[in-house]
Formats: C-alpha cells, structure tokens, sequence
C-alpha cells in the first residue's frame, strides 16, 4: 500500500506516539476494504502501542476506520481511505490522539474546551483537493480536544450515493448535526468564530484597542508577506490583517516558476509564507475583512466588516485579485451546486458527468485537459475567435476525444433544476443564434478581478478597479501604499507580488523617516523664529 519513502517517513512518525491507540476498522471484501486493511495493518506494525481490530457493521459507513486513544472517548474517524492530500491528516491524527501535543494557541484551546454543546461533524473531502486538509485537520484537532465534538472525514469519490443524495457540488463541504454549516476552506479560527458567536466581537472590541502600527499590511498573500518581512527587518511595528492568510495562492494547485523553488503546491508555500513572517514577530490578524479605509491625521484607519478599527502610520494594501465570475443568470443561484471555480478540488465529484469549461486562457484549457480525465465530456466554451493558451496546451486539449472546443461563443445562462446544475446556453457571436449544452456542472476560468470595490472613493483606480501605483509602490494617498494582484503593476504573478511587497514596505520606511524629519523641523521652527 505504501511505498518506500511513505513507509520510513511514517515510521518515523509514529515513533512519536506516546499513548496507546487503537485502530478500529469497519470492512467487508470489497477492494476498498482491502486497500484499507492493508493500509492500517502497514500502520498497526510501526508502533506497538497502536492496535488494530475489525469488524463488519453494515449501518455504518464501509470502508471506514477511527483512531481512538485507548480507556477514553477521543477519536477520529475516516471513511475512505486518506491518501493523496490527505495522507498529512492521516499522520497528524495518528500522533494527536496517540498524545503528541497540538500546535494552538493555549487560549484557543481553552476556547475549544469551553464550548458548551454536542457538535457531530462530517465532512465531505476529495482526494486531490489542496483546501480539503485543512477542513479535516482543523475539525480533528477539535474533536480530540473536546470528546463532545465528533469528526467523520468522507472521501466523496467513494460514497457517491451520500454527495448525491446531498446534493454535495463542492469540497470540502461541512455539515453539523446534519446540516450544511460550510462549504471552503476553513482554519480552527474560522470554525470558532462560528460555533462561539460572541467571539467576534470580543476580538473587535480588542482589535480597536490596539496602538498604531508603524506599517499596517491589509492582506496576507505573497504581496502582503513579503512586505511584512521587509517592514518588520527594519526593527519597526509591523501588522497585517487578512481575510485568510496566503490568498489566492491557496487555491493553486502547482507552482514551477517561483525561483529557487522547482515545484511546490499552494498551500504549502502558503504555509511557508506564513511561518517566514512569524519568524520576525509580525502581528497577524487572521480572518478579518477590511471594509473601508479613512486618513485621520497622520494616521490612517481601516475599518473591518467585524466592527473593529486597526490604525497604521502607514499602510500596504495587498488584497489580491479573487476569480472573475460570468455574471449571467444562474451562476450565483448554482454556486457549489454545480458551478465551481476549481478543478483541482471538484473535479472527482462530476466523475463520469458531463461539464463545461468556460475560458479558453491557460487556466480554462488546463482544466479541460484535467477534467477530461475525470468525466465523460469536457465542452470549453471561449468567448473570443481563438483559444488564448500556450500551443503546448492546446495541442495537447485537442488530441482529446471527450472535448468538444466551441469559439466565438458567449455564455448566457447556467440552468438548474434548483438544487442543481442541468446546463448552458450560450450565443453564436458570428450568427447570432442560440444554442443549449446539457451537462451537469460548469467550471469557470476566465481570469481576476482585484478585491477592492471597498476602495471606490478613496483612492485612485484603474478602469478595472486595480489601485493605481507608481514605481514606488505610493497611492494617491499619502502614506498608503500598495502591492501585487490588486495594482496596475502588470503581470500577476507570484514573484513579481513578492517584489512589489519588499518595495512597498521599503517605500513606507522611507515615508516613515521623511515624516518623522518634517515633524522635527515643525517642532524646531518656532523656537527659531523666536531666537
């Protein structure tokens, strides 16, 4: 089941077990249910403080499997086999409940454990999706914290009856207590300040409290780390505020063009990002979405959607750029029911359906080659006369027998039954006529819009809403910088928002001791006078 590296990687791991654990596995002869038994039985050989019983209960789900800590009522439990990107929560739970310690904030723990309730979660969870892990981790670490908290991880690729009957379109999606409680990716601070509703304003309250930053860094993506590093370098107070730490770049699959950096998946370098910005004792303010900046004196303000107000002497703005939507009928009505912006995380939920692509730009052409792997028929839908991808990619989408490339075609509508996707009409742009594509889901890949509608009217922007920049970084604000995806700078790329966030945070020093000079010769020049 596992091959050599896993095997040693593993192994050393579950040297770190210090608690009695057992595997209790739910199996009959099926090949999943042999896949399984060879996986916990690799697993149950490693350490003999873990072992390994099975049984057969066809009221619950097979195959499946919990990891408990012996003598208690801590668990976790998977149905599926987590492999992929989820093999990382397979190990951490593995040593979690067997008694290593968890890696939160003493006062979110304490959070944890003061939540008064039953919580009985179950998420839906796909093989290949980056944002998955995250969902599964968090609610693990949860559950082993406070036993009153339940966590079933589901791969939906092996239990297509329940994402049918659920009508699950999207992963991960997260139901409590038999109810859809979110769909995204989501960190045990999200999940928190859902389940503890006073915990938001608590944190407002607290938040405006706190004294002005030197530099206050609003977004937490490459732009937004970069400049944090190089702020926080020159010994000054450094803040940033995001909305969810690493951005966009959790939502990419494959990085190969990051210099020094030969491939690495988002999330982990989003990781990365994170932990080279804690290094240098940045304050970081998660889960936090700016609503509108205002300059007060010296100072400037930004006003989050939470109610809370954080102050800077300066300020970097790097809030990237989110997915463009078609803004046709249906899209919103159908969002995770059939409308999906990531194929990556869910594509394995329309196995053997019949999807559309639209945009025909590198990203729309990528995800029709991938999807065309996964479903019966791909239909790339490209607004313009011709695809825009790189010819590699073309060449390779249109040796595809279950792709169909239809050009010069303006999407006008996304039907639905109303619980769910059933097609598309789009319009012939050289004949005018109407035509309609039955499918099940649409995946659209048309490109970025810049996050900053709560801009309008406080700073310069483009005719495409981006923050209008010089070369060094300065608004036409004083004092209020900005950075990466959410600029005029062209290219959006990852290296070239890091760069424009180490100048970004270098202009703002520069501002800062210019300012504090002008002060001085303000202060001076009276008592010259009066000499």
């Amino acid at each position: 089941m596992l091959d050599a590296n896993l095997k040693t990687q593993l192994q050393s791991y579950m040297a770190m077990v210090s608690q009695p654990i057992e595997l209790v596995a739910n199996l009959d002869s099926g090949a999943k249910s042999a896949e399984l038994r060879e996986l916990l039985q690799e697993i149950q050989l490693m350490s003999d403080r873990i072992t390994l019983t099975e049984r057969t209960d066809a009221n619950e789900r097979i195959p499946s499997f919990s990891i408990k800590r012996s003598g208690t009522d801590i668990s976790v439990t998977f149905a599926g086999i987590p492999m992929g990107h989820e093999f990382t929560s397979l190990v951490l739970a593995l040593l979690q409940v067997g008694g290593h310690p968890i890696k939160l904030d003493a006062s979110q723990i304490e959070q944890i454990r003061n939540l008064d309730g039953d919580y009985n979660f179950e998420t839906y969870f796909s093989l290949s999706c980056q944002n998955c892990p995250d969902v599964v981790q968090a609610l693990n670490v949860m559950s082993i914290i406070n036993p009153r908290i339940k966590h079933t991880a589901i791969d939906g690729a092996l239990y297509k009856d329940e994402v049918e009957s659920r009508q699950i379109m999207s992963v991960p999606t997260m139901f409590l207590n038999g109810e859809v409680f979110g769909q995204g990716r989501s960190g045990v601070e999200e999940i928190l300040s859902k389940l503890d509703t006073g915990a938001s304003c608590r944190k407002a309250e607290e938040l405006s409290e706190r004294e002005p930053y030197d530099v206050l860094i609003v977004g937490g993506g490459p732009a937004g780390a970069a400049a944090a590093v190089y702020a926080a370098r020159k010994g000054i107070r450094t803040g940033i505020v995001a909305e969810r730490f690493g951005g966009q770049v959790l939502d990419t699959m494959a990085i190969e063009n990051y210099i020094s950096i030969t491939e690495t998946e988002g999330p982990k370098f989003a990781v990365a990002l994170e932990q080279h910005v804690k290094e240098y004792g940045v304050d970081i303010i998660n889960l936090q979405r700016a609503d509108s900046l205002k300059a007060n004196g010296k100072l400037t303000e930004v006003q989050l959607a939470s109610g809370g107000v954080l102050k800077g002497k300066t300020v970097i703005l790097s809030t990237g750029a989110r997915w463009r939507e078609v803004n046709v009928p249906g899209e919103q009505e159908y969002r995770n029911k059939g409308v999906a912006y990531c194929p990556h995380c869910d594509g394995p939920l329309f196995k053997g359906k019949r999807v559309a692509v639209i945009g025909g730009g590198n990203s729309g052409v990528e995800a029709a080659i991938d999807l065309a792997g996964l479903v019966q028929h791909v239909t790339l839908i490209e607004f313009g006369d011709a695809l825009r991808a790189d010819a590699v990619l073309q060449r390779k989408l249109l040796s595809l027998n279950n792709v169909t490339v239809i050009k010069s075609a303006q999407t006008t509508e996304i039907h639905g039954d109303g619980q769910k996707v059933t097609g598309l009409s789009y319009k012939d742009r050289q004949t005018g006529s109407m035509h309609n594509v039955a499918l099940e889901g649409v995946f659209v890949q048309i490109g970025l819009v810049p996050n900053t509608e709560w801009l309008k009217g406080t700073l310069d922007l483009s005719r495409h809403g981006e923050v209008e920049v010089d070369a060094r970084g300065q608004t036409s604000l004083p004092g209020v910088f900005a950075a990466g995806d959410c600029t005029t700078v062209p290219y959006k790329q990852i290296i070239i928002s890091a760069g424009d966030g180490a100048k970004a945070a270098l202009s703002a020093f520069d501002h800062l001791i210019r300012s504090s000079v002008e002060d001085e010769e303000d202060v001076a020049s009276p008592k010259a006078a009066a000499a």
